[in-house]
C-alpha cells in the first residue's frame, strides 16, 4: 500500500526536511566529496566556506566557485544518482547538515511541493550556469542570411 502525499507548506525546502540532517564538521581542506565519487547525499552549508573544484587536463584542479552558508551541494546528483562532477573542499573549518540520498528522495516522494521547490533550485541553478558560460564564451558574429534565389 502507497503512502499518500502530504503538504508541508513551507518557504525553505531545507527546514522542512529538519528530521532528516545530521550536523558535520570538516577541517581546513577536508574533503567533503571528490569528484568522480557516488552521491551520498546533499551537504547544507551552515558555517564556513568550501571550495568547488573542477578537475583540469593536467591532473589539477581549479577554483570554480566558493560556496558559503546557505548553499546546497550535490543536490543535482543526489537527484539524478550520477556521480559527483566537482569536488568539494573545505576552505576553513566547514560546518554542514548532511541529508541521505535515498531518505530525502523518499521524503520527496510523500511531499510534492518540497519537491517541486528542489526542483525550482535545480532550474535557478541551470540559469546561472548558462548565463556564467555566456559570460564566458565571446558571440560569434552572425553570419547574414542567405536568401534562396529565384528563378525566373
Amino acid at each position: 500500500m502507497s503512502e499518500s502525499p502530504e503538504n508541508t507548506s513551507v518557504s525553505d525546502p531545507w527546514q522542512a526536511l529538519e528530521d532528516l540532517k545530521s550536523r558535520r564538521r570538516y577541517e581546513q581542506r577536508g574533503m567533503l566529496f571528490r569528484e568522480g565519487e557516488r552521491c551520498a547525499g546533499v551537504y547544507l552549508v551552515e558555517k564556513g566556506n568550501v571550495r568547488l573544484l573542477v578537475p583540469l587536463r593536467s591532473k589539477q584542479q581549479k577554483v570554480l566557485e566558493m560556496a558559503g552558508p546557505g548553499a546546497a551541494l550535490g543536490l543535482s546528483e543526489a537527484m539524478s544518482g550520477t556521480p559527483h562532477r566537482l569536488t568539494a573542499e573545505a576552505a576553513e573549518v566547514v560546518e554542514v547538515a548532511f541529508v541521505e540520498r535515498m531518505a530525502l528522495l523518499k521524503f520527496l516522494r510523500r511531499h510534492h511541493d518540497v519537491c517541486l521547490q528542489l526542483v525550482s533550485m535545480l532550474s535557478e541553478d541551470l540559469h546561472g550556469l548558462y548565463q556564467t558560460f555566456r559570460a564566458l564564451v565571446p558571440a560569434e558574429p552572425k553570419s547574414p542570411r542567405k536568401t534562396a534565389s529565384r528563378r525566373a
